[in-house]
């Protein structure tokens, strides 16, 4: 099952080119009410752009790697390897048949993208509470069906506690990074959908952004390469930034929850986990979760009185501010 639901995350994926089998861009609001801009599927009618063979590069490193190895969910490309200690097996290659390389979805330094987490730095103890939050069900998805989760969930049961503290071990030591430029806009470039993630379409056209964030790679095939160097721009409507500072710091009680968890900097604080510069897409969706009680465990509870009377622009709001500030 989990090879199958691998082999499936693989044929999603853009690599390499590929604008050209998007979708239009989602409806604002799922039939569940969860943000469908946070949730994104697989586009209907989706084809594979055939491998051509040729080797893929990217800036500033001297490997290459043939699409047939970018598409091969048993390996996390190692662009620049300078910049990591040794991989353990669980994390470069996996294990055939149920468990998928770590670093094919997270990239090899953890930055991942959108449609996952960025985990490098994460906790040690945080990063084991997830894996086994995600093996006994308590952590899923307010969206059903959504094969990122469900994939998560899969492999999580497959792992062995050797292989859940190996990679603890690996992303927890590696130094938290952040990628992502946001930009208040009512109209950003015309979007649309590419895999798992949103893109600019080709031209110079624009499109209302309304009530969403808008997560589009500067360079959509460098991150299909799964190059963690890869940068994104984040969309967000005009005064997001600034009505999310006034919430983190004068709304209620949410500020004192905030900075009793995560630190008064907000960078993370004993096993709770950073909140600034992730991915705001990503934040949405966990604040979603959490509100509906798909995400539930140890800590997590903890969080659902915090978010119980959160609308859709709050969450937009925070998680615009938190991904504005640096890690």
């Amino acid at each position: 099952m989990v090879l199958k639901r691998a082999a499936a995350l693989a044929a999603t994926v853009t690599l390499l080119g590929a604008v050209t089998a998007a979708t239009q861009t989602p409806p604002a609001a799922a039939p569940d009410g969860a943000p469908a801009w946070a949730y994104l599927v697989k586009p209907p009618g989706y084809k594979l752009p055939p491998d051509d063979g040729a080797p893929r590069h990217v800036p500033g490193s001297a490997a290459s790697y043939k699409v047939s190895q970018l598409r091969d969910p048993y390996l996390a490309p190692d662009w620049h390897p300078q910049e990591h200690p040794a991989m353990p097996s669980v994390v470069g290659r996996g294990r055939r048949p149920d468990v998928m390389a770590c670093g094919f979805c997270h990239r090899a330094t953890g930055t991942g993208g959108p449609e996952n987490a960025n985990i490098a730095g994460l906790p040690r103890a945080y990063i084991v509470r997830q894996l086994q939050e995600y093996r006994s069900g308590a952590r899923t998805s307010a969206v059903k069906d959504r094969l990122p989760t469900d994939l998560m969930m899969a492999t999580a049961k497959a792992l062995t506690d050797a292989e859940i503290e190996a990679a603890a071990d690996y992303f927890s030591a590696l130094k938290p990074t952040s990628h992502i430029r946001v930009v208040e806009s009512a109209r950003p470039p015309k979007l649309v959908q590419a895999g798992w993630l949103m893109a600019v379409a080709p031209g110079k056209a624009t499109e209302p952004l309304g009530r969403r964030i808008v997560e589009v790679p500067e360079d959509l095939e460098q991150f299909e390469a799964r190059d963690p160097h890869a940068r994104f721009i984040a969309y967000v409507p005009p005064g997001s930034l600034a009505r999310g500072e006034q919430l983190v710091k004068t709304w209620g009680d949410l500020a004192m929850a905030c900075a009793t968890c995560h630190g008064e900097d907000l960078k993370g604080m004993d096993d709770t986990p950073p909140i600034i510069g992730r991915s705001p897409t990503y934040m949405v969706r966990q604040l979603h979760d959490f509100r509906t009680k798909a995400r539930h465990g140890e800590m997590a509870d903890q969080m659902e009185p915090v978010v119980a009377n959160l609308t859709v622009d709050d969450m937009i709001a925070l998680s615009a501010y938190l991904a504005s500030r640096e890690p």
